[in-house]
């Protein structure tokens, strides 16, 4: 039995917020996108849109960041299990980076679709 499963609520949550901070501290990506997250929640404070927006918006913010800790975990298991380079490894390596861009489309797509309703109303 692993040493997260049939703990405490709080206890499996310390878990996961020291993953998240890890991944925060050691992967330039993350950083970034924690920043693109940062910013959209600035311009969704400035811009105002309704509840159905910030929905919207956190939502695609929440996929892409997901999307980039999934990534990050394949990545470290992947160097973890498997250090040398191998063709089959890279696959799954770059499927998972393409994963994070699928959700970066999305969340960009989400962005464009709020300037175009902002700027019709």
């Amino acid at each position: 039995m692993t040493r997260h499963k049939n703990q405490a609520f709080l206890r499996r949550l310390s878990f996961a917020l020291a993953g998240l901070g890890h991944a925060v501290r050691a992967e330039r990506s993350l950083k970034i996108q924690v920043g693109a997250f940062v910013a959209a929640v600035v311009a969704m404070l400035i811009l105002q849109p309704g509840p159905l927006w910030w929905a919207l918006v956190m939502l695609a913010s929440a996929g892409v960041l997901a999307a980039e800790l999934f990534n990050t975990a394949v990545e470290h298991l992947a160097d973890h299990l498997h250090p040398e380079t191998d063709p089959h490894i890279r696959i799954v390596k770059d499927c998972a980076a393409a994963a994070v861009l699928v959700a970066v489309l999305g969340a960009l797509a989400v962005g464009l679709a709020l300037v175009i309703h902002l700027l019709r109303r």
